[in-house]
Parts: structure tokens; C-alpha cells; sequence
């Protein structure tokens, strides 16, 4: 059984909660944060009414130049991969993408390229332009996408008594040396495609109101993002996520960053039909817990232990939620 101690210590020291924490300080900087909003910044891409009762999704993502360095390939397919997850994250379409990329030489800038290429064709969503330059110092890439949703799947709309439901590609392996699950490198095109159209399906429906793809906080990490957005709490049952074989539970939760992986909060009337929705496509999915009216994140195991794992009345993650005063309740 999980040691629920030892995880909780262990999220507050993981390396990619650190990465997101950093978005606080950058959202006080340049006084962004409105959780009142009619589209709050926080989420997963930026949205903008188009005026037709839909809205144009953007979004950029940069990677660790380390990862570049090492694995160029990748970092390009990955390029694309993360922002098209943004878009669907959002109940979204993916229209298109730009780069920027750095390199030492036009053969490593080669290299980086053709992943980008791979991955725009396998997900259908073209490289419109960008910028490059292969007489840097170091490889770096950022990429941003354009997007668009009829109904939008945000982090701003979990409710108290929701369920939280993870989905998860689980027919992947890591990419070593890194805690990327890759379950789409070689995976068939349609299938992929079609794998993450559930998501914008599920908005349109009414099935889902809030999402987040999961991201290098790992699934806990990106439900506590999930949950300080919407300004309220949750207890996740830790063994009930939907997990590989052999894999450590706790790298899974706290660390890997999975090619196709949702968190969302689901109405407990429609939590049947989302199942049956992911698992008809061969995906991983289970409900991992419930959310509450409180504002603190626990962690229960199966024999129903509990463990606080975060308060959000003593500190905030992002710095994208209500604020809230010293009893809990929302300013006004």
C-alpha cells in the first residue's frame, strides 16, 4: 500500500510543481489575474470570443533546452504534440502552428525539424510559419498554436460534488532518460486524431464542463492547478488512477507526462457516459475522486487513509484562482 506520507513529501519537492509554481510570479508581474473574468487567464490556452458564440484558442508552449539538446527529434514531434493537447484540454480543434527554434548547426536544426514536421502531419494540424536560426549557442524551440471551440472545457468551471475522472493512453512506454509517456510516436494517425476529438465532443454534449491535459506536474499536479482555478477542494484515491503494469505509483502520479492524459471534473449524472465514451476508444479512464467545498487537496489510499497533500487558503500554486480570505470564503 502507498505510503501516503512519503508522496505528499514528495510532491511538495517535485521538480515539475516547482516549474508551475514559477506561473505566480509571473501572473503578479503582469496583473493578469481576474478569476471574475468572462475568461479567466489560468488555463490551458487563452481564449477569445470570436463573436459567433465561439472562441479562437491560443497557446505556446517552450521546452527545457536540455530536452532539445538531448533529444531533438522529439522536442519537435513534442512541439506540436503539447499544443494540440492544450486545444482539445479546451474543448477545442487545432487550426495551426508556428515555431521558433534555436540550434548550433542547420544539421541539428535539421533534425529538431523533422519531428515538428512528423507530428504536424500525424495530428493534421500544418506549420504555417515561424523563425529559425541555426548559428546559436544551444538547441531551444518554443511553439505556439491557434485553435478554435464552439463550447469550451476550462479549469474555471469544477463544481463541489463533481467526480474527477482521469484518462490516460496507457498503450505507451517512457522515453528515457525523461518521464515522457510516449503513446503516440507510433501510434495510427486516425486513431490518434480521433482519440482526442472526444474531448471537444464531450463539450459540445454537455457531458464536461471543466478539463486540463496533464502536464510535467504530473496528475496530481495538474488536478491541484484544476482545483485552485475553480476555487475549491478535492480527495483523490490514489490507487484507482488509471496506471500501466510495473509502473512506481508514485513517478506515475507526481512525475510522467503523458502523451494523452485528461483530468476532468464530471457531473456524477453524466460520469457513466464519459467512461464509456474513453473506454470504447481502448483509453485508460476511472473516476479518481470527488470534488468538495472545501479548498484543500487530500490524498486517500484503498484502505481509506487520508493525507493532506496542499491548502489552498495558506498557498496558492499558479495564482490564477479567486482569492481567498483566511476562513476559506471567496473575496467578494
Amino acid at each position: 500500500m502507498i505510503d501516503l506520507a512519503a508522496l505528499v513529501t514528495a510532491l511538495h519537492a517535485n521538480r515539475g510543481l516547482a516549474h508551475k509554481a514559477d506561473i505566480a510570479d509571473a501572473v503578479r508581474t503582469l496583473a493578469v489575474a481576474d478569476a471574475a473574468a468572462d475568461v479567466p487567464v489560468g488555463d490551458d490556452c487563452a481564449a477569445i470570443p470570436d463573436g459567433r458564440g465561439g472562441y479562437q484558442l491560443l497557446a505556446i508552449e517552450g521546452f527545457i533546452n536540455e530536452f532539445v539538446t538531448h533529444d531533438p527529434w522529439f522536442a519537435g514531434w513534442c512541439g506540436v504534440m503539447v499544443n494540440v493537447s492544450d486545444i482539445y484540454a479546451m474543448g477545442g480543434r487545432p487550426t495551426a502552428v508556428v515555431d521558433a527554434a534555436w540550434s548550433r548547426s542547420r544539421d541539428k536544426m535539421r533534425v529538431l525539424l523533422e519531428g515538428l514536421s512528423a507530428a504536424s502531419k500525424t495530428y493534421g494540424v500544418p506549420v504555417v510559419g515561424g523563425h529559425s536560426n541555426a548559428r546559436g549557442d544551444r538547441e531551444q524551440l518554443s511553439v505556439a498554436i491557434l485553435g478554435h471551440a464552439n463550447r469550451l472545457l476550462t479549469s474555471f468551471d469544477a463544481r463541489p460534488g463533481d467526480l474527477l475522472i482521469a484518462a490516460i493512453d496507457l498503450r505507451g512506454a517512457y522515453r528515457e532518460p525523461y518521464p515522457h509517456w510516449n503513446a503516440s510516436t507510433a501510434a495510427p494517425p486516425e486513431r490518434l486524431r480521433a482519440d482526442l476529438e472526444l474531448l471537444p465532443q464531450l463539450a459540445e454534449d454537455g457531458l464536461c464542463r471543466a478539463a486540463k491535459d496533464i502536464s510535467q506536474a504530473g496528475l496530481i499536479g495538474t488536478t491541484m492547478m484544476l482545483l485552485e482555478c475553480s476555487g475549491i477542494g478535492a480527495t483523490i484515491d490514489v490507487e484507482r488512477a488509471p496506471k500501466p503494469a510495473d509502473i512506481d505509483l508514485a513517478h506515475w502520479l507526481l512525475s510522467t507526462f503523458p502523451s494523452f492524459g485528461f483530468v476532468l471534473a464530471v457531473a456524477p449524472a453524466n460520469v457513466d457516459a464519459v467512461l464509456a465514451r474513453f473506454h470504447t476508444r481502448g483509453l485508460g479512464c476511472a473516476v479518481i475522486g470527488a470534488c468538495n467545498d472545501g479548498h484543500q487537496l487530500h490524498l486517500r489510499n484503498e484502505r481509506g487513509d487520508e493525507q493532506l497533500a496542499w491548502d489552498f487558503r495558506e498557498r496558492s500554486l499558479i495564482g490564477c484562482g479567486p482569492k481567498l480570505t483566511t476562513d476559506g470564503k471567496h473575496h467578494a
